[in-house]
């Protein structure tokens, strides 16, 4: 049973001040895991993010209601943010660790936001298989003749599916069929699927994640799948991005993204003065 938590749900990765994917973030707290799966539940948001600070470092524990993850992109962006704020001052520096594995953060002040950015640490790249191609693809309802090639498996800590498609428009017809795709993605261990724009001349991208193999039909921002992007595309010579995600939810969200030579990953969060008291 959770008993009282003070919440904060910050909006990461804005776009323009509007927008943004809610993420709670709170200070650690002795709880189950079961128990803080049902913290997003109850917040009413996607993931949440558990923040302890240890002296110089500080450790995040990242959950959805499917269970823990190794690594989230936004919600390192809104804990990041979280601390800004807690922090004051311009700028806040911080030592940071998951999974088991140390990289550094910031978050600078932008009137009453804050940029966030980080390295998100290394990311393998492969050529799909024959046989992940032919059980994945068809389930995300992709219209014959508008796939790109490239399509790439991408790792910043958990695998996932990048697949390039042929214009915005067909990214927003997109209807996947998300038991078929959670089977499929289960059966190789994949994250999800993100998949994308082709990358205009200025680097701007569109992109929509779905994962329900974590509990999350589709991402408002994920910003590991954009650093896994940007890793991809820079040998290709596209060395920074901003993807755009979120709209089809109604909630419009940018990512940025370069890789010269290492991958930072970060975009605009807003931390709210009040918090939010769960129980349940």
């Amino acid at each position: 049973m959770i008993s009282r938590l003070s919440v904060s749900i910050v909006r990461a990765c804005l776009r323009e001040g509007t927008g943004g994917s809610p993420t709670a973030v709170l200070d650690e707290t002795p709880l189950s895991d079961d128990e803080r799966c049902r913290v997003p539940v109850l917040a009413g948001t996607s993931h949440a993010a558990f923040v302890a600070v240890h002296g110089s470092e500080v450790s995040l524990r990242f959950f959805t209601a499917g269970g823990e993850l190794p690594a989230c992109g936004h919600s390192t962006v809104a804990a990041l943010a979280f601390l800004a704020a807690r922090a004051g001052g311009s700028e806040y520096r911080g030592a940071l660790r998951a999974a088991g594995r140390s990289f550094a953060g910031r978050a600078v002040r932008e009137g009453t936001r804050f940029r966030a950015v980080f390295e998100p640490g290394p990311v393998t790249l492969r050529d799909p298989s024959p046989d992940e191609c032919a059980l994945v693809l068809p389930t995300l309802g992709i219209s014959p003749g508008t796939l790109v090639p490239g399509a790439r498996v991408a790792s910043a800590g958990r695998a996932r599916l990048l697949v390039p498609i042929a214009s915005r428009s067909e990214l927003a017809a997109l209807a996947p069929d998300f038991e078929a795709l959670r089977a499929a993605c289960d059966r190789f261990g994949l994250l999800g699927c993100h998949v994308y724009s082709v990358p205009t001349s200025a680097g701007r991208i569109a992109a929509r994640m779905f994962a329900p193999s974590i509990g999350v039909l589709e991402d408002i921002a994920n910003a590991n799948s954009t650093a896994c992007l940007a890793a991809d595309l820079a040998g290709r010579g596209v060395t920074g991005i901003a993807v755009d995600m979120g709209d089809s939810l109604g909630s419009p969200a940018t990512i940025t993204a370069t890789a010269r030579p290492v991958v930072r990953v970060g975009g605009v969060a807003e931390v709210p003065g009040a918090v939010l008291e769960l129980t349940g």
